[in-house]
Parts: C-alpha cells; sequence; structure tokens
C-alpha cells in the first residue's frame, strides 16, 4: 500500500477521539490492568483508552515496517517489558497487512488486540475495533495532516 492510492480516508482528531472512545467502550468490562501501545500509531489511542478505562500501567513496543508510505519488513526497536496477560490490552490505531499484528500476536498469545480502524487483510488479527476501512484505501491521520488555506471556489476559477 502507498500513499498513491487511489482511495484515501482523512481522519480528524476530533473523529478519531469520537472513534478512539468508541474503542474504549468496546473494551470497558474487559477487566484490563494495563497497556501495550504500539508506537508510533498507537501511542494517541493508547492514552486516551488509558484515560478511559483508568488504567495507569502502559508500556510501548516499537516496530518499524513503514518507510513514510512504503510497507517494508518489520523491525522491533523496543520490546514491551510488561508480560503477556489476559488482562493485558494491546493498542494501534490500524490493522493493515497484518504484518505488525502477526508479530504481536506471537509476542502477547494471551492479550486482547484492539485497533481503531481495520483492513480487511488484518482484521481476523484484532480482537475488537471501529471502523472498517477498504484493503486499497491509505488513511491520513490527524497527525500527519497540517491546517492548510482553502481558496474560495471563485478564486479557483481564475
Amino acid at each position: 500500500m502507498s500513499l498513491s492510492s487511489n482511495k484515501n480516508f482523512y481522519v480528524s482528531w476530533e473523529a478519531f477521539h469520537r472513534a478512539t472512545k468508541e474503542l474504549a467502550k468496546m473494551c470497558l468490562h474487559g477487566n484490563f490492568d494495563s497497556i501495550v501501545a504500539v508506537s508510533r500509531g498507537g501511542l494517541v489511542p493508547a492514552t486516551i483508552i488509558a484515560r478511559e478505562l483508568n488504567i495507569r500501567v502502559l508500556d510501548t513496543i516499537c516496530v518499524s515496517s513503514y518507510d513514510h508510505d512504503q510497507q517494508r519488513a518489520l523491525k522491533v526497536l523496543k520490546d514491551a517489558a510488561l508480560p503477556d496477560s489476559e488482562r493485558l490490552l494491546v493498542i494501534d490505531d490500524l490493522v493493515d497487512t497484518g504484518e505488525t499484528a502477526r508479530a504481536l500476536r506471537e509476542r502477547f498469545p494471551k492479550a486482547c488486540f484492539a485497533t481503531v480502524y481495520a483492513k480487511p487483510q488484518g482484521k481476523a488479527l484484532v480482537d475488537k475495533y471501529v471502523t472498517d476501512i477498504e484493503q486499497d484505501t491509505w488513511i491520513h491521520l490527524p497527525w500527519d495532516m497540517e491546517l492548510a488555506y482553502s481558496a474560495p471556489l471563485a478564486e479557483q476559477q481564475r
């Protein structure tokens, strides 16, 4: 998947926050006591979910599988120190091809995996998610975008 995809899905901060709170509601009765955020995309939703579920124990697993918009082999840059447990919640922003989720499932087989967005190739690897996204759609998350001036239509015709 690359940024040159024909389909784009733009997500505002408000929409992302709303969807993440919906994910928190789905996790509310899971009896979770700790979270592993998948860095970097899972950091923001993990923080929101930790607040909503009143979870104070958070760690990160830092992985790299993209060079800007091109997917490549997954590298674990920093492992999480939290032990695998049924009370562990692993949070990421999205599951795309499932490469990251597959590697994390091996690392945390007992944990619950939750993402805000899920594409078909990786959807079966997560336990909870909020929004289905088509496989050939590039998701533009709010931390990857900036607000910019938009010329009025009349000026664009000149």
